[in-house]
């Protein structure tokens, strides 16, 4: 693999705005995203820029990690978001302990199978553990899994994260559901 991993940088919000289109537009993005192109494309300029600062700054609760390859193109992306005990969680009550939730999970096709997802998972649970600095970060990380996403869902099992047993009715289907699928943190 020959792509640099590394965290957003502040300025990057053009480049983070046409990586989120292109992974509203895969032919996964109804199972695998929460938000649709057409509102996604409609979001001004400042709400990129926010969005890609959030993700760049330091000491900050959110990280959104990327693949660059040597032409400096994007071939995907993962954001971080540490989530604090009590706090409320996109897909229902947040968490009891401080953990890390993993979101936006994109791999252009071309690059799927090449070890970059590997890579992006590798940075962003590493910074989730070491997320203060001095390694006493998370010790529990998290995703949620469409029950219609079993290609995402075999590469999670395959990284090593196993099904909690949390289910969650996805936004604006509630027919749909979402299982929670965490990484515990494993005692040298």
């Amino acid at each position: 693999m020959e792509h640099l991993i590394r965290p957003v940088r502040a300025d990057e919000w053009r480049q983070v705005r046409e990586l989120r289109l292109l992974a509203l537009r895969d032919p996964a993005a109804p199972v695998a995203f929460l938000e649709t192109y057409e509102n996604a494309v409609k979001r001004p300029d400042d709400f990129w820029q926010d969005r890609a600062a959030g993700s760049a700054a330091p000491g900050g609760s959110v990280r959104q990690f990327i693949a660059e390859g040597p032409d400096g193109a994007w071939a995907g992306s993962v954001t971080v978001l540490i989530e604090e005990p009590g706090t409320q969680g996109v897909l229902g009550p947040g968490p009891s302990v401080r953990q890390a939730h993993l979101v936006g999970v994109f791999v252009r096709a071309e690059f799927r199978g090449t070890g970059v997802t590997e890579a992006l998972f590798s940075a962003a649970v590493g910074w989730a553990r070491a997320v203060d600095g001095e390694g006493a970060g998370v010790e529990r990380v998290r995703l949620f899994v469409h029950e219609d996403n079993p290609r995402a869902e075999a590469f999670y099992r395959k990284f090593g994260f196993v099904p909690s047993g949390e289910v969650a009715a996805v936004p604006g289907d509630p027919g749909a559901r979402e299982r929670e699928m965490v990484l515990e943190r494993v005692a040298v």
